[in-house]
């Protein structure tokens, strides 16, 4: 199902098209460059193309265009929980552009996801954010989001997941 358009005064929220794959890694680059991981910027347009839109897309994304200008993105994907029983939307990344910043383009996102969760029947609507990045945790909390401190991220990548794989038992 695609994600339906919000319009709110200036700002209109769309599903990304085929031809947003550009400006998709544009943002990709833009936010690990405010997030200081540029170097683990590995995606492609052919990546990109793939994920999204091949015959088995992995994930979906959104992007917010304020005055008719790209600002911002969501980047999310559909996850299972074991506890409830139903999907979750997983959102893996939001960003806006630093000049579209105070202007509840963040926030209008994240209501635009929340309700595509409700309208998928799903049972949670759940994210990470970087330690260090108060501002976002603060933002995240004035909306009622609740930080999960008793669970710990753990991620297997690169040689460490390769190493793992090949683990006979």
């Amino acid at each position: 199902m695609v994600p339906p358009v919000t319009r709110i005064n200036d700002l209109k929220i769309t599903p990304a098209r085929e031809a947003d794959i550009p400006l998709i890694l544009a943002l990709i680059t833009e936010l690990a460059d405010f997030e200081k991981l540029r170097h683990q910027v590995v995606a492609t347009e052919a990546t990109l193309r793939q994920a999204l839109f091949g015959p088995r897309p992995a994930a979906e994304a959104v992007i917010a265009w304020f005055e008719g200008e790209p600002a911002g993105f969501a980047l999310f994907f559909h996850n299972f929980s074991t506890f409830i029983g139903r999907h979750g939307l997983y959102l893996e990344d939001l960003f806006v552009r630093p000049a579209f910043r105070g202007r509840a383009i963040g926030k209008s996102l994240l209501v635009h996801l929340a309700r595509l969760a409700l309208e998928r029947g799903c049972g949670r609507f759940e994210w990470a954010v970087l330690d260090w990045n108060e501002p976002a945790r603060d933002f995240y909390e004035s909306l009622g989001a609740e930080a999960k401190s008793a669970w710990v991220n753990y991620q297997v990548a690169g040689d460490a997941l390769e190493r793992l794989a090949g683990r006979v038992f």
